[in-house]
């Protein structure tokens, strides 16, 4: 479904990431890991049209996507979980999740489409049915998660990028989280999770990529990963060889 090829990109004239390649199929989930400061938001903030490419190409589906506009990214159906949750705090969590069906207000059928999608939220995130009308700065971080990934769902996306959606949670919610990417796999939903929590992401991920200082450092199917070495070296700095491929 997408795929990334010689991604250079960052900020201010600098490059976050170097020569980053991957790639995601359809209905299957990858995995980015990797330590603060690996280049991992700057990736997905790229495929978002939210940060500035200086090389290298985004395809969808076979198409470059490389100089769109977030706007027109949105309506291909890739719909971004940002780090640090981005909500707007007067608002509800219901006017929250409302805000994440704009995409799709002017299709036919949209007013059962919204209902559609706002009783799957709720199926997913009991607790936001509950609270509903209630501010969204009131809530708990792990319910603001909630509201962050529930307003993301809103849009029917075709490819979910989370990104650090369990960052400065208490370890039961991610358990929580974690549970509904489970269930969101199962539907079929392609996603790219890009994650500090290792252990949880490789057991949920078809495919991973460690990422340090800008790089892809090693790769493999979930499995495999779990159980080299390549992670802990990344986390520890230790990496020597860039590019290894874990044997699956």
């Amino acid at each position: 479904m997408l795929k990334v090829e010689g991604l250079r990109a960052g900020y201010n004239g600098s490059d976050a990431i170097r020569g980053v390649s991957l790639e995601i199929p359809t209905g299957q989930v990858v995995a980015v890991l990797g330590p603060n400061g690996a280049g991992k938001s700057t990736l997905v903030n790229a495929i978002s049209g939210l940060t500035r490419i200086h090389q290298g190409e985004i395809l969808f589906e076979g198409r470059a996507i490389t100089r769109l506009s977030p706007p027109e990214i949105v309506e291909l159906g890739i719909i971004q979980v940002p780090e640090g949750r981005q909500l707007f705090g007067p608002l509800t969590v219901a006017e929250n999740l409302s805000l994440g069906f704009q995409r799709l207000r002017g299709r036919k059928g949209a007013s059962a489409l919204f209902r559609q999608r706002l009783e799957y939220v709720y199926e997913l995130f009991p607790r936001l049915h509950e609270r509903a009308g209630q501010r969204t700065v009131t809530l708990s971080g792990g319910e603001q998660s909630m509201v962050a990934m529930g307003r993301a769902l809103m849009a029917d996306p075709r490819l979910l990028l989370l990104d650090e959606p369990s960052i400065g949670l208490a370890p039961l919610v991610v358990e929580l989280l974690f549970e509904v990417l489970k269930k969101l796999r199962e539907s079929g939903l392609t996603m790219l999770v890009v994650e500090q929590h290792a252990e949880e992401s490789l057991r949920l991920a078809d495919y991973g990529y460690v990422m340090a200082t800008g790089a892809i450092t090693a790769q493999g199917t979930g499995e495999a990963l779990s159980q080299s070495d390549a992670l802990q070296h990344s986390y520890l700095g230790e990496v020597q060889a860039p590019r290894a491929r874990v044997p699956a």
